[in-house]
């Protein structure tokens, strides 16, 4: 997916790198899979604000996509890649034979007039979603389930996949985007190829506004606060900061902190790959 880069007509286009689109067909979205979306602007059903830095943006409506994959044994015609602004992948608009319309994640590769299908019996070729156990070892992956008809969860951002290492008893090896590597239930179903839109991290935005139009507001750097707003605050001068933390303490960069006790530690096989300490 390439992306292009802008002449420098105003200050703001001077430094930003855009996304081509050149693998989305249409710019209309089918109209009976549409849903409203409310903005919270981060406050809570009391009208707190209990996440900061969010506020504002566009307007947008809700894409239905079909995480679920659940109408097995009947193949879809993919009729159209379409841009969706809630997430960073496209998404490809299918057609099956009775009629009804779905939006699923769209894998990179897949083209209009394809043919996707869902279940046991389905072959593994790209955009079509299988149980864990039919997936052949080495296989890439995406939009995994971590329990059964839940849903996908997994490996479902812009240019993110997992592969399938093997299976032991109940369970297959994968790993994860983040290095992880993790037992999941051979019932759960994943998607065959990557997701699409695998350039999206080299855009750049260009401008400050432009961030304010995906709904996020400025944030204020905890060194440049006072020690009563900030554990990194304070200091005369520069001579401030400490161990990098949050707001509220929790400690980054390094600093372990998922829960010794977590269920699903078991079937963690190894964690994700991190810096060496030097």
């Amino acid at each position: 997916m390439p992306v292009k880069k802008y002449n420098p007509v105003t200050p703001g286009m001077r430094f930003r790198i855009g996304n081509a689109y050149t693998e989305v067909t249409t710019d209309k979205p089918e109209k009976s899979l549409l849903e409203p979306i409310k903005k919270s602007g981060g406050r809570n059903n009391q009208g707190r604000r209990t996440v900061r830095q969010r506020g504002g943006g566009h307007k947008r409506r809700y894409r239905v996509i079909d995480f679920r994959r659940d109408k097995e044994g009947m193949p879809a015609t993919v009729k159209s890649i379409e841009y969706d602004p809630n997430r960073t992948a496209y998404i490809a608009l299918v057609e099956y034979e009775d009629g009804e319309k779905r939006y699923i994640l769209a894998p990179n590769g897949l083209q209009v007039g394809a043919t996707v299908e869902s279940g046991e019996n389905a072959s593994p070729n790209i955009g079509n979603a299988l149980y864990l156990s039919k997936i052949p070892l080495g296989s890439v992956i995406h939009a995994i389930e971590l329990q059964p008809g839940a849903g996908a969860s997994l490996a479902r951002s812009a240019g993110t996949y997992a592969t399938l290492m093997g299976r032991e008893g109940k369970y297959a090896s994968i790993k994860l985007p983040s290095g992880e590597v993790r037992r999941i239930l051979l019932s759960c179903k994943a998607t065959m190829g990557s997701t699409s839109n695998p350039d999206h991290g080299l855009q750049s935005l260009g401008k400050a506004g432009r961030k304010r139009w995906l709904g996020r507001r400025p944030r204020t750097r905890g060194v440049a606060m006072n020690p009563v707003d900030h554990p990194m605050g304070g200091g005369e001068g520069k001579a401030s900061g400490g161990h990098p933390r949050s707001r509220n303490g929790q400690m980054a960069k390094g600093q372990k902190t998922r829960k010794p006790k977590k269920h699903s530690n078991k079937l963690i096989i190894s964690r994700r790959k991190t810096k060496a300490k030097k």
